[in-house]
């Protein structure tokens, strides 16, 4: 399957979207937060929340799986990503193992569809641009792979993120 078949870049509400799994961009608590984090989290209902308490957080650059409660996603996909601190500290190595993680878990589970945040560009203030080409990378690499994941959707809330992911995968 080639990139353009596999990937679709949207500007959209993520909780919105009627795919397999979300990927929540979750801080290591796994307990809700702002951001997409904390979108999903009110969207999903309490039940996420108390079954997130029972995985007792997730180290960075890692993801855990839950139900997906009230959202139109079945699962929700916790993934941790790295806090930028100028690049020197991992952060490239870290967002890649993000993506790397959730979509050997959507593999693992079976999933057909899966819809990714901007891991990290929010409030932890990773670089757009070098997060995209980590992203473009990352599925490039998984899309080599024989799995049940034939949708990838990055959904982007903000529109300079969007701009920045349809120039990165136009390449």
């Amino acid at each position: 399957m080639t990139l353009k078949q596999l990937v679709e870049i949207n500007q959209a509400d993520l909780t919105t979207l009627n795919v397999d799994a979300i990927v929540n961009a979750a801080n290591t608590s796994l307990l809700g937060g702002g951001g997409v984090d904390g979108a999903i989290h009110r969207a999903a209902g309490p039940e996420l929340l108390a079954e997130c308490k029972q995985l007792h957080g997730c180290a960075t650059g890692q993801a855990k799986i839950t139900k997906g409660y009230c959202l139109p996603a079945k699962y929700v996909i916790h993934a941790v990503g790295p806090v930028w601190h100028g690049g020197t500290h991992g952060e490239t190595e870290l967002l890649a193992s993000c993506y790397r993680v959730c979509l050997q878990i959507a593999s693992e589970h079976k999933l057909r569809s899966i819809a990714f945040p901007a891991i990290s560009c929010g409030i932890y203030r990773f670089p757009v641009a070098q997060a995209a080409k980590i992203v473009k990378q990352e599925i490039e690499l998984f899309s080599q792979q024989t799995t049940s994941v034939n949708k990838i959707i990055l959904a982007c809330f903000d529109p300079d993120v969007y701009a920045t992911y349809r120039e990165t995968f136009a390449d």
